[in-house]
């Protein structure tokens, strides 16, 4: 609608301009109409040159409606108006004049549109229509617009996808950053580790580009080197490794500075295993480079353990399965010539004197011997068996088995008649009574020294006469007879009734007064009223 009504006036305006031309004599129309009427109301003022202008140089043959507005429209050399057209060696672009030029003359550019131009950076700015690289511009493509804006040049936006030479051929310290001074030593191509994001994202290291050797580099100080635990070696690295990683290594012997043990020590290399020998540390006084077995030669001046680290059944013979317990010092019974030849250094011996003395190695105990699993020496002395100095605590059998008036004193005529074994009254110090413990739960503590043992075993025997035996094993088989009746209420509703004795036989258990014969509710709590320890019933 808005489009609809401008092309109204615009046409009303061109009607009224052409009313007015017509109105005037031939020859006379152009500075009247001029004068007259105001060109700015057909939406195309004259500016610049065009004010100038004679009407008919656009309005050919008196025609104003459907004038062309457009530059190109009359500046080119297909149109019917006689106007300036694009020079054949003008740059490519679209037609639109007015992004660049002004209506004053075509020399004076507005602006530089690069929006406009078809062509790329190249076709102007190669030296001759715009200005070009300068001579110390890197190696690149014509592709300006990779790494420049059309805005300014020096604000470039660097990509190196349009770098035609080498990474040195910029990076070389003067056109751009360089080696510093600690970079290896290497050849100048750069990109053999370098990527184009940065220096220090190094994707890999190239050693084929490495000049110098390993360890030009590999110090510790530019690249890792040696290992506080690296065997002691000269510096040839690439004698034993390879540039694609530090392992696996293939090891050669010519390298190494340091003897045996400071490689195979069970750290850098493999060292003595679990099972080896105690020795010095010279290895290669029995061992070759070639492998570690077979030992060419034993040489027993670097044997540092005693026989017995070798002579263990496993490195070399050792004690057979009937040897004495013993010491592992081979040395102090037997001589480097033979086993056989054997003078027995009883220090030595660690087993128990049973051990041996078992009737078959050497004399054991013989058949009438108390029963016994301590060793000879708790009663014995080396010197003969006869003297003994009998210690109780090596037994293993019961008193009984000794105390049975054959091996030892048994019980005498008038002994308490009991199963119960010796110890559980007496001592191995004497045979006075010391203490006997009731432990069984029918007969509770009445305190040591109290009661004799006769006032209950009246008949001297483990076997107690009870005197109320219905009651037994509780305190009423004994005490039926101390029993009060009046002082055992129950209730006293409907009527008073009193606790039986057969219903309070433990003396020390429960017997509440409840409130009636139901027995549901208690009025007066009682327990533990009596206890054996008490002395009395009170």
């Amino acid at each position: 609608m808005i489009r609809f009504k401008t092309l109204t006036i615009v046409s009303l305006s061109i009607l009224a301009f052409s009313l007015i031309i017509l109105a005037v004599p031939q020859g006379q129309y152009t500075a009247q109409a001029q004068t007259e009427f105001d060109h700015f109301t057909t939406g195309f003022p004259l500016e610049g040159l065009h004010q100038n202008l004679e009407c008919d140089s656009c309005h050919v043959n008196g025609v104003f409606v459907g004038t062309p507005t457009r530059c190109v429209s009359c500046h080119d050399r297909a149109g019917s108006i006689a106007a300036s057209e694009k020079p054949i060696n003008h740059i490519q672009t679209l037609d639109e004049c007015d992004d660049c030029h002004t209506s004053n003359a075509w020399e004076s550019l507005l602006r530089m549109d690069h929006g406009s131009v078809l062509g790329d950076c190249q076709s102007c700015h190669n030296g001759i229509i715009a200005e070009g690289k300068n001579p110390t511009h890197v190696q690149s493509s014509n592709q300006c617009e990779d790494c420049h804006i059309t805005t300014v040049f020096t604000n470039a936006r660097f990509d190196h996808d349009g770098i035609t030479g080498s990474c040195v051929s910029c990076h070389n310290g003067t056109i751009a950053t360089g080696k510093d001074p600690s970079h290896i030593l290497s050849t100048q191509n750069c990109e053999g580790c370098h990527v184009v994001n940065d220096w220090q994202s190094i994707t890999r290291v190239d050693h084929d580009e490495v000049i110098g050797n390993c360890s030009s580099c590999h110090n510790g100080s530019i690249a890792s080197g040696k290992s506080v635990n690296h065997i002691p070696s000269s510096n040839n690295c690439d004698e034993c490794h390879i540039t694609n990683a530090w392992l696996p290594a293939t090891f050669t012997h010519d390298e190494v500075t340091g003897n045996c043990v400071s490689c195979h020590n069970g750290t850098i290399a493999t060292g003595k295993n679990a099972t080896h020998i105690l020795t010095t540390n010279v290895c290669e006084d029995c061992h070759t480079t070639n492998a570690w077995t077979p030992v060419t030669n034993v040489d027993h001046t670097h044997v540092l353990g005693s026989c017995a680290t070798c002579h263990n059944g496993t490195t070399a013979t050792g004690k057979n399965a009937g040897h004495i317990s013993s010491t592992n010092v081979c040395e102090d019974c037997h001589i480097s010539i033979n086993w056989t030849t054997v003078n027995v250094d009883h220090t030595q011996v660690i087993g128990n004197c049973a051990s041996c003395h078992n009737g078959t190695i050497a004399t054991g105990k013989d058949m009438d011997h108390i029963s016994t699993g301590a060793d000879c020496d708790f009663c014995h002395i080396t010197l003969n068996w006869t003297t003994v100095s009998f210690d109780h605590d090596a037994i293993t059998g019961s008193c009984s088995s000794c105390h049975n008036g054959t091996i030892a004193t048994g019980k005498g005529a008038g002994h308490f008649v009991t199963t119960a074994e010796c110890n559980e009254c007496h001592t191995t110090d004497n045979w006075v009574f010391s203490n006997y413990s009731h432990m069984s739960a029918n007969y509770p503590d009445h305190g040591f020294g109290r009661l004799a043992c006769n006032e209950c075993h009246t008949s001297n025997n483990q076997v107690i006469p009870w005197p109320f035996a219905a009651y037994q094993p509780d305190c009423a088989a004994c005490h039926a007879n101390d029993y009060d009746m009046n002082e055992h209420k129950k209730y006293e509703n409907p009527s008073t009734v009193y606790y039986t004795v057969s219903e309070l036989r433990d003396c020390s258990g429960a017997c509440h007064v409840y409130q009636d014969s139901s027995l549901t509710v208690i009025n007066d709590f009682r327990s533990n009223e009596h206890r054996p320890t008490d002395g009395d019933f009170d």
